[in-house]
């Protein structure tokens, strides 16, 4: 004889819960498989968007910073402008150029030659 699963009691069938689940398992199985695969795409997509809105930022800093630093390289070579500041010595600071025998001219140092101390501490 043949082994027949305890029907559902009050239904009138003879279906059992169990023999119910067990057909189903492999459709829920199924679907939660497409719903995890669904999640980690919407997931990733999010994020590649995310990484896209930042890098624009990023560059749009880059072009900024870029910008005040060509302006500010601008304003040093401005502000270190011979001519200004002789304007800047005579004018504010009421300095002249000294008469011809109190320039001394000194002869350049090689890069790397150091001065010896004479004796007594002098250079």
């Amino acid at each position: 004889m043949s082994r027949v699963s305890q029907p559902l009691r009050g239904s009138g069938s003879g279906v059992s819960v169990g023999r119910v689940l067990l057909h189903l398992l492999p459709a829920v199985l199924l679907f939660a498989l497409f719903a995890g695969v669904g999640i980690l795409h919407v997931t990733s997509r999010v994020l590649v968007v995310d990484m896209g809105y930042r890098l624009s930022k990023a560059e749009t800093e880059e072009r900024t910073l870029t910008r005040e630093h060509d302006r500010l390289k601008l304003e040093l070579a401005t502000l270190k402008n011979p001519a200004r500041l002789e304007k800047l010595a005579r004018e504010k600071l009421g300095m002249s150029m000294p008469a011809g025998p109190l320039v001394i001219a000194l002869p350049a140092e090689k890069p790397g030659n150091k001065r010896i101390a004479r004796r007594g501490g002098t250079y």
